[in-house]
């Protein structure tokens, strides 16, 4: 036991002497640090304070030379503000002396004034002077010369103005003349003027109506419907229109023929209802002909109002815009007279406007010139005269309905509306490739073949077809019989051989159908 105490102890006393041995060896070390960190610090601090030395030098350096480069600066902003004030002081200087100058030049033009105003009154006192001088001399001739001729200053006075009133007329007269002789020579210049200034405002169409339409079918099938058996169909089509239908050879179309454009598209679309329908017979093709007629009729309207509406005029009458439509479906020598009619109002209000006139009166009057031309029912009246009348009728001014009347001088002109309907209406007619003299007399050798058709009895429809070469009459079965329609195909044709001009040879056909219609109730 006294063993372990003394190990203990003694283990005790080691560990203290160790730890006495340790700090004191720590000791040591920790003063060669320290001695080395001072060493190391004042190496440190030394070269910090060679290198401030330098930087401040460096620095002060620095500064001296922008200073001088500012104070140089400084220097040439200064000797320049010294210099324009020494220019701006010479500028003073010499506006001062011109200033100067200018008063004293003022103190002379004053006085000057002042001397020239005391001779101006000097002068006026003078001419006074005078003046009651001359006024004294004058009265006093006046009396020596009443006494001498024996007349007073008033008779003398009224004897000169007689006298210079004679000349007055004589020198008016002269100038007069001269005016108007002039006038003359420089009137046609300036009527042409207007006149070629009218025409190069307004843009025209040249386009020459046709008496051939061109139906388009998808497949060459549909003409054997449209044709029908043994040609019911296509004879049903053209009973019914007064179009001659011509099927050929010519693929995917069929040619309509006729001189009548309102027979011609009321055929047209008739085909189109029908083709595009797929029902084809007798009675689809009349009751669709009936319904298209009646369409068109509404589409005649149409046209009317657009055109009017176009141009500008208002209050026209329904029947006179009817009639405008109908133009859409006339011609006149080949000229679309619907075309025709707005080229001609157009002009109208060009030259009514450089002549100083009414312009929208001119455009109706252009307008309705032609109405007379597309009568409902044919009349021997000329369609100036007709077109008057119509325009009388539906409460048209007085210059407007004189205006029609005489553009193709049936009547006389009363205002100058008159002649610049005529004027414009020649223009629109006379321009090249506008007209075709031609198609009109064929047209109307084609209506007058029909109209010899209508004039005999029991005749219910006429059509020339085949350019005039046929004219295929159709009769009423209760009033002709079938002895009948052939002395009336004789008859006719005599009338024709007779009283008309043709080319080649016309063939007589007359129709006479019998239909019994029943109705199951």
């Amino acid at each position: 036991m006294d063993n372990i105490i003394t190990i203990i102890i003694a283990g005790i006393a080691g560990l203290i002497l160790g730890f006495v041995i340790a700090k004191m060896l720590e000791k040591s070390n920790a003063t060669q640090v320290v001695s080395s960190a001072k060493k190391n610090a004042a190496s440190i601090l030394k070269e910090a304070k060679s290198d401030a030395e330098s930087l401040k030098k460096d620095k002060i350096l620095q500064a001296k030379e922008k200073f001088i480069e500012l104070k140089s600066e400084h220097e040439k902003v200064i000797l320049n503000r010294d210099k324009k004030m020494a220019e701006a002081e010479k500028r003073t200087r010499d506006k001062e002396s011109q200033v100067s100058n200018e008063l004293s030049k003022n103190k002379k033009l004053n006085s000057e004034l002042e001397n020239k105003k005391r001779d101006y009154d000097n002068r006026i006192d003078f001419l006074e002077k005078k003046k009651g001088e001359v006024e004294k001399m004058h009265r006093s001739q006046i009396e020596q010369l009443e006494v001498i001729s024996s007349l007073s200053a008033e008779d003398a006075k009224s004897q000169l103005l007689e006298s210079l009133k004679g000349e007055a007329k004589t020198d008016a007269m002269a100038f007069i003349q001269s005016t108007m002789e002039e006038a003359k020579m420089t009137a046609q210049q300036e009527a042409k003027k207007v006149i070629i200034n009218t025409i190069q405002r307004i843009g025209t169409e040249e386009a020459i109506e046709n008496c051939v339409s061109v139906f388009n079918l998808e497949s060459d099938d549909v003409k054997g419907r449209i044709i029908g058996r043994e040609g019911r169909n296509i004879r049903a089509i053209e009973a019914a229109t007064g179009v001659e239908i011509i099927v050929d050879d010519t693929p995917e179309a069929i040619i309509l023929s006729c001189f009548d454009s309102v027979r011609r598209e009321i055929a047209r679309l008739s085909l189109h209802k029908l083709v595009t329908d797929g029902r084809i017979h007798p009675a689809r093709i009349e009751e669709i002909v009936r319904k298209t007629t009646k369409q068109i009729e509404e589409e005649i309207i149409e046209v009317g109002k657009r055109t009017v509406i176009d141009l500008g005029i208002h209050g026209l009458h329904p029947e006179l815009i009817k009639a405008v439509g109908r133009m859409k479906y006339r011609s006149s020598y080949g000229q679309n007279l619907l075309h025709h009619s707005r080229e001609v109002a157009k002009l109208c209000g060009v030259m009514a406007s450089e002549l100083g006139l009414n312009a929208k009166l001119a455009k109706r009057a252009g307008l309705l010139h032609d109405i007379g031309k597309v009568p409902e029912a044919e009349t021997e009246t000329p369609h100036a005269i007709l077109g008057m009348q119509w325009a009388e009728k539906y409460g048209e001014k007085p210059d407007v309905c004189n205006a029609i009347g005489a553009h193709h001088d049936e009547i006389e002109m009363t205002n100058l509306l008159s002649p610049i309907i005529q004027v414009c209406d020649a223009i629109s007619g006379a321009r090249p490739g506008a007209r075709r003299q031609v198609l009109d007399s064929y047209i109307q050798r084609l209506k007058d073949l029909e109209d010899i058709a209508f004039g005999f009895n029991g005749v219910n429809k006429a059509y020339a077809i085949q350019a005039g070469r046929e004219l295929r009459v159709i009769v009423e079965s209760e009033k002709v019989s079938d002895d009948k329609a052939a002395q009336l195909s004789f008859e006719i044709s005599q009338k024709i051989q007779t009283d008309m001009t043709y080319p080649g040879q016309v063939k007589v056909t007359v129709i006479r159908e019998t239909r019994a219609v029943n109705i199951a109730k």
